[in-house]
């Protein structure tokens, strides 16, 4: 199995920043992409940031210049550095982590973790 524990969420005025952080463990042998989501109280869970063992990233129209996906394959960790933050930013954020497995080898994973809120509010 894999674990996948996010962290950093909190109360932030309007315009300020915040930053992210989800690290995965276990059963593991690589992962491939890894990704920040969130769900408003409401809403359907949506995607914001995903980022590739490569490199590669991809943000949601509404947080692009704002917010910056970045990750530390060695620790399978990845963070999300968020900035401008606004009101319409609050929600729940869910790290997700998709890869392959030690044991079964060679077997696919997608992970979710816990969640970590995120207000922001004056």
């Amino acid at each position: 199995q894999v674990q996948v524990v996010e962290s950093g969420g909190g109360l932030v005025q309007p315009g300020g920043s915040l930053r992210l952080s989800c690290a995965a463990s276990g059963n593991i042998r690589s992962i491939n992409t890894m990704g920040w989501y969130r769900q408003a109280q409401g809403k359907q869970r949506e995607a914001v940031a995903v980022i590739t063992s490569g490199g590669s990233t991809n943000y949601a129209d509404s947080v692009k210049g704002r917010f910056t996906i970045s990750r530390d394959n060695a620790k399978n960790t990845v963070y999300l550095q968020m900035s401008s933050l606004k009101p319409e930013d609050t929600a729940v954020y869910y790290c997700n982590a998709a890869g392959v497995a030690v044991n079964p080898v060679g077997l696919r994973f997608d992970y979710w973790g816990q969640g970590t809120q995120v207000t922001v509010s004056s």
